[in-house]
């Protein structure tokens, strides 16, 4: 039994997500006329409480539209310093947006007011790019999982705009969130300019995400996506497989969030693991003791047919997800037990 716990992105379809695809309706979208996508795109537009969405192909895209769209060249964007826009976009701000970016430490990746008031450049200063816009992520991927509650998006969103700054949120894992804090998605529209989100991690569709914005930003917006290259012709199979995912996948999100803290607690106990970050949702990242490397535990875990990856000079990220059940939790803590250092 091989247990992946590399990413939530590994999932494969379940049958009856499968069927879904298969009963696909399709066109090509690129003229916009594959109805699964339109479909797709007036779901998630309606769940967010947005005017509009556009179906992508990744994550990446979504949040690079976003930031396109909301930026001009010569801008700044604020965002934390371990967010994946600029940490795992492959430099896209800067390349794609000609933008700056302008990096907080915040709370374990969740940046205050305080912080973004005191990091927003003087509008008559020209040595100073402008500050355009603030970019939130919810889940925070580098913060093993940690979230904003709508509360705390609220209060951000409220300064930003008082400041004339847009709102973009990464919220590849925004329903990990919504899980635990039970905030209603709908009210996220009323806080931001542009949404990402993506379908092919939690909730376990095999491809997509989606940028759900104003309706002013969508003409500009399905522009980038060709421009990047993320026009899909009959891409109603995989808008399909999303719109189930969105259906039956949302609330079974709090059984991976179960079983990560499970794997956290029994993690914490092992003398050869230096710490854990707090686990709030399906994301386990922990640090080794200085005697051993990560190289040498993922060797290990490898051998006994767990995969992980390394997420830093000393630590070892773990993800649980659809395709990761109670059988493999068991099996992944007696591993660890094996471990020798």
């Amino acid at each position: 039994m091989i247990v992946d716990l590399r990413s939530d992105t590994v999932t494969r379809p379940t049958p009856a997500m499968h069927q879904a695809m298969m009963q696909a309706e399709v066109g090509d979208d690129v003229f916009g006329e594959d109805p699964s996508v339109l479909a797709l795109e007036r779901k998630c537009a309606a769940l967010l409480g947005m005017e509009a969405a556009v179906f992508c192909p990744s994550g990446t895209m979504t949040n690079q539209i976003g930031i396109k769209i909301n930026t001009q060249p010569y801008d700044e964007v604020i965002c934390y310093k371990g967010s994946h826009i600029y940490k795992y976009e492959g430099g896209g701000v800067a390349g794609n947006s000609l933008a700056s970016v302008r990096l907080l430490d915040g709370d374990r990746g969740r940046i205050a007011v305080k912080e973004i008031e005191a990091n927003i450049n003087n509008l008559n200063d020209a040595h100073l790019p402008i500050t355009s816009v603030v970019s939130l992520e919810n889940t925070v991927v580098r913060e093993a999982g940690s979230y904003y509650t709508l509360d705390q998006v609220k209060v951000v969103s409220e300064f930003a705009r008082s400041k004339g700054l847009k709102m973009h949120l990464d919220g590849a894992r925004l329903f990990n969130a919504l899980v635990e804090t039970g905030d209603e998605p709908v009210a996220y529209g009323n806080f931001f300019d542009t949404i990402s989100i993506c379908l092919s991690k939690g909730l376990g569709a095999p491809v997509g995400s989606v940028l759900v914005c104003k309706k002013e930003l969508e003409p500009k917006a399905r522009r980038m996506r060709k421009a990047f290259g993320g026009g899909m012709r009959q891409a109603g199979f995989l808008a399909a497989a999303a719109s189930y995912a969105l259906d039956n996948h949302i609330t079974r999100l709090k059984e991976d969030h179960t079983r990560a803290r499970v794997l956290g607690k029994e993690l914490s106990q092992l003398s050869w693991i230096k710490s854990v970050m707090p686990v709030d949702t399906n994301i386990v990242i922990f640090s080794v003791v200085d005697s051993t490397t990560p190289e040498n535990i993922l060797a290990q875990l490898n051998n006994e047919e767990v995969k992980a990856i390394k997420f830093g000079p000393q630590e070892i990220r773990l993800v649980t997800h659809l395709d990761f059940d109670d059988k493999m939790l068991d099996k992944t803590i007696q591993v660890f037990k094996k471990i020798k250092v």
